[in-house]
């Protein structure tokens, strides 16, 4: 694929657009704020399908107990959003995260996404959104390595460039999964956590002024934002980065935040990223409208 080529396709498109999502959701409540917003945002996102991606941290046993406890997550976030339709469309993911560069996982998630990215034309991909360690992604490409054709990928991974190091955690969990997606053309969007996404951060009095009450969805975000606050903050003065949020807004609306072209880095294993200017060209978002993003997060979440 050329440069023009990317260019084009990595243009936010203005009308509906057919999504899938891949979420580590019971490793951090972003994501379900994330699921949340993407589902309330019908009008310009169809949702087609729903992937549980792995996580290993104080949370779960491993990667794939991870995504079993993402699986079940999701679920309990259709069951207080009312949307058990939703259902059958929620496949689970990889158990591991990838051995080396050339095998990928397999999973029901990622043979679902082969299957729907391949029934794609080029001019109409399917957008994928990752908010979590991109196995299931990268083991897609691997098995058909024509689906970087089909589809835009909008991954939440990795620091800004300038930042001093690039221990991220979707992205050190995997960096095999990270290498595949940044080598392979697919047209890609990212948007780094340090620096960039890190200022997408809200605190609990806020959070309460505008979510609770409003509804059992509401009540549940409100709820364990505070507690993983109260776990996890030094501070009793704190905020939180809602990270993943901005991996769905990016679709939705170009005044919440600004991107530029950016030739496609090499995230390396040493937790550094390589950069070459003769390589593809990817987007980079480089700033978050923090006001007028929440504002549309809490009104649709309400609503």
């Amino acid at each position: 694929m050329t440069d023009q080529e990317l260019i084009r396709k990595l243009e936010r498109p203005a009308g509906p657009v057919d999504v899938v999502i891949d979420t580590d959701t019971y490793n951090e409540i972003d994501d379900q704020y994330a699921l949340a917003y993407l589902i309330k945002s019908g009008e310009k996102l169809r949702l087609k399908a729903i992937y549980a991606a792995p996580f290993h941290n104080e949370k779960s046993a491993g990667p794939g107990d991870g995504m079993e406890k993402s699986y079940q997550e999701i679920m309990n976030v259709l069951e207080l959003m009312e949307r058990e339709d939703l259902k059958e469309n929620v496949f689970k993911g990889a158990v591991k995260y990838l051995p080396d560069e050339s095998q990928p996982v397999e999973s029901a998630a990622v043979r679902d996404l082969v299957e729907r990215a391949m029934e794609r034309k080029e001019d109409n991909p399917l957008y994928i959104i990752a908010i979590g360690a991109i196995t299931n992604i990268a083991s897609a490409i691997i098995m058909e390595p024509e689906i970087v054709n089909r589809v835009v990928v909008i991954w939440l991974g990795g620091h800004a460039y300038d930042w001093h190091d690039n221990r991220e955690f979707n992205l050190f969990q995997d960096v095999a999964a990270a290498r595949v997606v940044f080598d392979s053309k697919v047209p890609l969007v990212q948007l780094p956590c340090m620096g960039v996404v890190s200022h997408f951060a809200t605190t609990g009095p806020e959070l309460k002024y505008w979510l609770s009450g409003k509804n059992k969805l509401c009540d549940y975000l409100v709820d364990v934002t505070a507690a993983e606050a109260d776990k996890y903050e030094e501070s009793a003065c704190w905020s939180r980065a809602i990270w993943d949020v901005a991996a769905v807004a990016w679709l939705l609306d170009e005044s919440f935040m600004l991107d530029r072209y950016e030739h496609s880095p090499v995230p390396e294993y040493d937790d550094r990223y390589a950069f070459d200017r003769t390589r593809h060209l990817i987007k980079y978002v480089y700033a978050i409208n923090r006001d007028r993003l929440f504002e549309d997060l809490f009104h649709k979440l309400t609503s």
